[in-house]
């Protein structure tokens, strides 16, 4: 299974320097992360994501939380690029399902991204409300199901089965917590998980470490602390 690799991030000059690396094939973006990197005006933000990352699908979500003003600004997001994923939230602040604007969208053939998804049943309620071939992405949050203290592989492994016969949606593996969440997203058949510059960075290297060599940069690690602070027995 080719798992691609999406890099989780909104600042620019991070940007520029991951959208240079060929393991890396989209961006996905939030508010939060966009607030972290001290967008002002999120129109001119995202449009100077778009200007740096050209080709590569770029997630970029609304803030809106009632049907009408989420409708106008996906329309509008969906104008800013031709690699640009609509990231809709699966339901509001209220609990309410976002299914009737998913649809909407989906039969104006905007690519989508639904994001904050917990649950095999939501990804089914989703999947109901898809009628074209427009893409589609499902980001499942399987770190922050993990945080809770919930094991979120069957429920990733049931979603991934729902959708196996929708070729224009893609399960996305998103709040990754380390590296080797990576391997476990191939061998379940994710076809993309989403992590912070500094997971992918590791990820580059999962080949070029041996077990040997990790054991010996550990203890090298100890051995120069330990001389640092002149610790005597």
């Amino acid at each position: 299974m080719n798992t691609k690799i999406f890099c989780d991030i909104a600042d620019l000059k991070s940007i520029k320097k991951f959208n240079k690396k060929k393991i890396v094939k989209g961006f996905t973006t939030n508010p939060s992360l966009m607030r972290k990197a001290g967008s002002k005006d999120y129109k001119k933000y995202s449009k100077k994501i778009l200007k740096i990352c050209k080709k590569k699908p770029v997630s970029l979500e609304v803030f809106a939380d009632n049907y009408e003003e989420i409708k106008q600004q996906s329309l509008e997001i969906n104008k800013w690029g031709k690699n640009v994923y609509v990231k809709v939230p699966v339901v509001n602040s209220k609990g309410l399902f976002m299914g009737k604007i998913i649809g909407e969208l989906n039969q104006k053939r905007i690519k989508l991204n639904i994001t904050a998804v917990y649950s095999a049943q939501q990804v089914n309620m989703i999947l109901k409300k898809i009628k074209t071939k427009t893409k589609i992405i499902i980001s499942i949050f399987v770190g922050r199901l993990s945080d809770s203290g919930k094991d979120p592989i069957n429920m990733l492994k049931k979603s991934i089965s729902l959708a196996k016969n929708f070729n224009n949606v893609e399960i996305l593996w998103a709040s990754t917590r380390e590296p080797y969440n990576y391997i476990q997203a191939k061998k379940l058949g994710c076809k993309i998980i989403t992590a912070p510059p500094s997971i992918i960075e590791k990820i580059e290297n999962f080949k070029n470490i041996s077990d040997k060599n990790l054991s010996i940069s550990t203890v090298k690690g100890f051995l120069k602390d330990s001389k640092l602070s002149k610790f005597k027995i």
